[in-house]
């Protein structure tokens, strides 16, 4: 049977629509746009008062399923993308055993079929087991599904082998996303090197442990021809970096978490609050304004969350040894939303294109539009809803966000995957 969303402010760049319409949806695709259209034969959604967007991609994202099932899994992980509003996720291969040939993309993807509450997109690693030393099975991935490739969590640290890896990417038209980390630099820095790191008598993580890398990574970049996609970047350096290299034109794209944006190390102080403790880490509040400004020029392609979710055990503890990483699916939409659109920094189709157009092109994945024989993946949200982050909220496994007690504006209602209802009135219903 059809599906009618009758009403909701729909808003798409891909196709300059920003007004109240009416999507007709059949056989999992959209089949009409339109004003008043007809009824008969359909199910009938009035959305009226709500925001309908093509359906939110997030391309950084930890399932880890397999070997980390008591954080995360394919099921409690979609689950939670799709309270967030999210149609998508690329799930990151650091898991154990790490994704590095076709069998393990396979089995990925196997259990998102089964389990999934949304799309499930698999990225393979750079190197055998993340040790940067062995080319991964890129080939093989490539053959079974494999929409990038990452070594996440580290990077390789000898630039021979970046650039070997660069090079057979590149033959398979793949991007390389990069968590650029030079360790030596780094060390076992904890938080960033600045005010904060002297007040608390934390080990400092200087920002050029991250800034060299990705300055490394563009050079190579530029002798390889391999489309380059820094991951969450937390610099204003790092950022001049990227705009500096596309000037030059060359295949260079980047994403930004938004802990990264909203947060920075005034936020950690004595009560030593492990959710905050994050890779790379908090950087100051100069860095948030960089990023903001970069997000709202395009300069940052897109937004994404680099959901990490950890158990209990694992933050409930001393901070230096705590593990790194927030939870981010579920808050995503509505901080971006509540920080950047409500107060004009962007407007929602910028919100769009980095949330939902910018990810689909940067793993090369069909594109979603609001127009007919696209395929129906849609993130439907109300726009005056306000609501307190709480851990009881949250259908993720995991309760490690940094931005507990926040009151935020916005949130997704409804989400459908290929036309079907994932989530409907705030209900996850699978």
């Amino acid at each position: 049977m059809a599906l009618l969303l009758k009403g909701a402010h729909v808003v798409d760049p891909q196709v300059a629509l920003d007004g109240v319409c009416d999507v007709r949806i059949e056989d999992g695709r959209i089949v009409e746009v339109g004003h008043d259209l007809a009824t008969e034969g359909a199910t009938v959604r009035d959305l009226s008062g709500k925001y309908l967007v093509p359906g939110l991609v997030d391309m950084h994202v930890h399932l880890r399923e397999p070997g980390g099932e008591q954080k995360e899994d394919i099921a409690s992980g979609t689950r939670a993308a799709v309270h967030g509003g999210f149609t998508a996720v690329c799930c990151m291969p650091n898991t154990e055993p790490a994704i590095d040939n076709g069998v393990a993309v396979e089995a990925v993807k196997g259990i998102a079929a089964r389990e999934g509450a949304c799309r499930v997109h698999v990225s393979g690693t750079l190197t055998h087991g993340r040790k940067g030393e062995i080319i991964s099975e890129m080939g093989d991935m490539v053959k079974h599904g494999a929409v990038a490739f990452t070594d996440d969590g580290g990077s390789p640290q000898d630039a021979g082998i970046m650039r070997l890896v660069m090079d057979y990417a590149h033959q398979f038209g793949r991007a390389v996303m990069s968590h650029c980390q030079d360790t030596g630099l780094v060390g076992a820095g904890q938080i960033n090197e600045g005010a904060a790191s002297t007040r608390l008598g934390i080990l400092g993580w200087p920002a050029a442990g991250e800034e060299l890398q990705i300055a490394r990574d563009i050079a190579l970049c530029r002798l390889t021809g391999t489309h380059l996609h820094i991951q969450h970047i937390t610099t204003a350096r790092g950022v001049e970096e990227v705009r500096r290299a596309k000037a030059e034109g060359l295949p260079v794209t980047c994403e930004v978490t938004p802990h990264h944006l909203f947060l920075n190390e005034d936020a950690l102080d004595e009560t030593y609050n492990t959710n905050l403790k994050v890779n790379p880490p908090l950087r100051t509040q100069a860095d948030n304004d960089a990023l903001i400004a970069a997000l709202a020029n395009g300069t940052i392609d897109a937004i994404a969350t680099d959901h990490a979710p950890h158990t209990d055990w694992e933050k409930d503890c001393e901070f230096e040894i705590a593990a790194f990483g927030m939870t981010g699916l579920e808050t995503s939409l509505a901080l971006v939303w509540t920080q950047l659109v409500e107060t004009g920094v962007i407007d929602c189709s910028r919100m769009v294109e980095a949330m939902a157009i910018a990810p689909r092109r940067i793993l090369q994945v069909e594109q979603v539009s609001i127009q007919p024989d696209s395929p129906a993946d849609l993130t439907v949200f109300d726009p005056e809803a306000n609501w307190t982050v709480t851990v009881e909220d949250f259908q993720s496994k995991a309760k490690n966000s940094g931005f507990i007690g926040a009151q935020l504006h916005g949130r997704a209602t409804d989400v459908y995957v290929a036309g079907v209802a994932k989530m409907q009135d705030g209900k996850i219903l699978v």
